[in-house]
């Protein structure tokens, strides 16, 4: 009995020890994976993670009457925004004013209370030039003379409308420029309601966008899935050498495929000349700048993206199971259509998902191919962020773009995952 439990006590000592020493070693490995992976978890924070970040934040920033204001959004804390504001309101503008006329803060002051109220500009750099407020024995004014003075100087600062949109925006953060991504607007008292009929245009701009990629994703599924079953079926030799073909156009610049479809399509060009040779039509048809040109570029530059992946299912999808079916009695189209189009849905999937996503954030393509009325969301978020510097707005849009791509993604992945169910 001694011996026995003489042996036994070694062996739970040399178990125990190899657990240990098996729990190190991988702690070892897990450091070493985490240290080979490091430097792409840094690179991907860095320009992938902060970027959004940042967009996020200042999609909901609102700094400007924060930073130039602070002592009058203080006094407005606290009003009711229905009555006259109180004269230590009037006071704290004059103090605010005084500091920042001359500072940078003062433009982006101005620019900011001007898309509240048109004219809010001029109201501001008027009011600035004439601070600090004296009396005419030189001391500085309080009380009632300072509110006096300030109307004397426009009679606009009387109006309550134009202290309600200081005090909705003396926070740091605020909805406004989602709101007006959204064709919306806070009211003087900080509700919620449609903006007006001359500001209502985002929403147009985000249905025109999604338009433009549904038919080019559909363009580009009518065209890709046909040449991406052909080429399933050649010997790989052939198959490899029409992929180069389709390949090439995908490694050529998008702005020198853009420029030689405005060659193109323009009314002299080779379309048109080709089309009235043919004694189709009288009349060159009019390509350029205009939706049927966006569509013809878009689809011919977004095509490589739809037939790739679809190109690799389909390359995996056993020929035998159609022959399979053809030889039970069905026939050739329906076996084509119940048997191997299934077969090929994560292709589909994935090919639509990949070219509606690339073309809602096209820009280049509309711009020069495209009148007025065919620029998408990220021709405004340009303009915003290179014409008139509105940071604010150009990220809200780019928040909301963002938003959509990842509903998307949530969606397709569902989608994919109720397909793995399912089979």
């Amino acid at each position: 009995m001694n011996t026995m439990t003489i042996a036994a006590e070694p062996t739970l000592e040399s178990t125990a020890r190899l657990k240990r020493e098996l729990k190190i070693a991988d702690a070892k490995k897990r450091a070493m994976a985490l240290l080979l992976i490091a430097p792409l978890a840094i690179f991907l924070f860095l320009i992938f993670v902060v970027p959004i970040g940042a967009l996020l934040t200042r999609a909901a920033e609102n700094p400007e009457v924060a930073t130039a204001l602070p002592h009058t959004g203080a006094a407005l804390a606290k009003w009711d925004r229905k009555t006259p504001p109180p004269d230590a309101a009037y006071a704290a503008l004059a103090q605010d004013l005084a500091v920042v006329k001359d500072g940078e803060s003062m433009g982006a002051l101005a620019r900011r209370l001007n898309t509240e109220i048109p004219g809010y500009r001029s109201l501001v750099t008027k009011t600035a030039r004439d601070m600090p407020l004296v009396g005419d024995d030189g001391q500085p004014l309080a009380g009632p003379q300072i509110r006096e003075k300030i109307i004397g100087i426009d009679e606009r600062w009387g109006d309550v409308a134009y202290w309600q949109a200081i005090a909705k925006n003396a926070g740091r953060y605020s909805p406004f420029y989602l709101l007006a991504a959204l064709d919306h607007r806070q009211d003087g008292f900080g509700d919620i309601e449609h903006a007006g009929p001359d500001q209502s245009i985002y929403l147009s701009i985000f249905a025109r966008t999604f338009v433009i990629g549904v038919a080019v994703t559909f363009f580009a599924l009518l065209l890709g899935y046909p040449l991406a079953y052909w080429i399933s079926t050649l010997p790989a030799r052939k198959a490899n050498l029409v992929m180069v073909l389709v390949l090439i156009p995908f490694w050529t610049s998008v702005l020198v495929r853009v420029a030689a479809w405005i060659v193109l399509l323009q009314s002299e060009g080779l379309v048109n000349k080709t089309l009235i040779g043919a004694g189709l039509i009288d009349q060159p048809f009019a390509l350029l700048f205009n939706r049927v040109g966006v569509y013809i570029s878009m689809t011919h530059i977004l095509l490589p993206f739809m037939i790739l992946p679809l190109y690799s299912v389909m390359k995996s999808v056993p020929p035998t199971f159609q022959r399979a079916a053809v030889s039970l009695g069905s026939h050739p189209f329906a076996a084509f259509w119940r048997v191997y189009v299934p077969q090929t849905y994560p292709g589909i999937g994935a090919g639509v998902l990949l070219v509606f996503i690339l073309a809602i954030g096209y820009y280049i393509t509309p711009a020069l191919l495209g009148g007025p009325n065919d620029q998408m969301v990220s021709y405004y978020i340009a303009y915003f962020t290179n014409v008139t510097i509105n940071w604010g707005m150009a990220c809200a849009l780019g928040a909301l773009l963002l938003a959509a791509t990842l509903l998307l993604y949530v969606v397709y992945g569902r989608f994919t995952r109720s397909n793995v169910s399912l089979g």
